[in-house]
């Protein structure tokens, strides 16, 4: 399938989407959100997929959300844009597979919230970050005040939404909003070695790991303790589990199925 506002391509076990606005600098119009939707649904498909990355083309990740589609709206049309948003941004959270977030540039509003849907990012030292809804009189619609600050931490969470500001690679880097920032010139290459390295581990182990991490912040111990339990318990039904501990004790590298 083709996309007007998206780049797809799949390279072995690596998917990768390229948002595909350069001139409105990536922003997220209801048009490419609704591509967004279908080209995780094929991810979510495809059982050869292990990896996803997201990018941006040009000089951004993505600025955020189509302001020019949303001066007009209705309290009405924006809780429909808001939840739809939502939506899809929970349907890239919960898929099976690690999603990598490369930050070539500005991720700024929806920008910055659909990275904070991925489960790792990797930021261009050239990148900015930021919630700046609340310049336009809104606040973030799309998970910032929620995602935000499980990840940064209630204080810093606050000072970037109500101020608005945009923050450095090396500063979010330093917040723990991104996980590494390189060298532009570096950044695809540095985010295709990661790929390769989590497309290697085992798929199954994966999507239980990921799992109990993203529940786990949404109960208590006890209850997120339960989880692990049950997880680490499902990993000795696999044949995967087997491979990665006979390959340990041959002292060789494992071949990991997903069975």
């Amino acid at each position: 399938m083709s996309y007007k506002n998206i780049i797809f391509r799949k390279e072995g076990k690596i998917a990768k989407i390229t948002l595909n606005r350069p001139d409105k600098l990536n922003a997220l119009s209801p048009e490419l959100i609704g591509e967004l939707e279908k080209v995780i649904e094929e991810v979510k498909s495809d059982r050869d997929v292990r990896v996803l990355v997201i990018t941006g083309s040009g000089k951004a990740f993505s600025a955020g959300a189509d302001v020019g589609a949303m001066v007009e709206a209705t309290p009405l049309q924006a809780k429909e844009s808001s939840l739809r948003g939502h939506r899809v941004f929970r349907m890239l959270e919960e898929l099976d597979i690690p999603v990598i977030a490369a930050i070539n540039g500005y991720a700024l509003g929806g920008g910055c919230e659909l990275a904070l849907a991925c489960d790792i990012r990797i930021a261009s030292e050239k990148a900015w970050l930021g919630q700046p809804e609340i310049n336009l009189g809104i606040i973030p619609g799309w998970g910032g005040c929620i995602r935000l600050p499980r990840m940064v931490g209630v204080a810093k969470a606050m000072e970037i939404i109500l101020t608005g500001e945009r923050i450095s690679a090396q500063e979010a880097l330093q917040a723990g909003l991104v996980n590494k920032v390189v060298p532009e010139d570096k950044l695809e290459a540095t985010v295709n070695e990661l790929a390769e390295k989590l497309a290697s581990k085992p798929p199954i182990a994966v999507k239980l790991a990921k799992n109990v991490i993203r529940k786990g912040l949404e109960c208590d111990l006890e209850a997120g303790i339960g989880l692990e339990n049950s997880a680490f318990s499902l990993c000795f039904a696999t044949k995967d589990q087997k491979e990665g501990m006979k390959a340990f004790l041959e002292k060789r590298q494992p071949q990991f199925k997903g069975e």
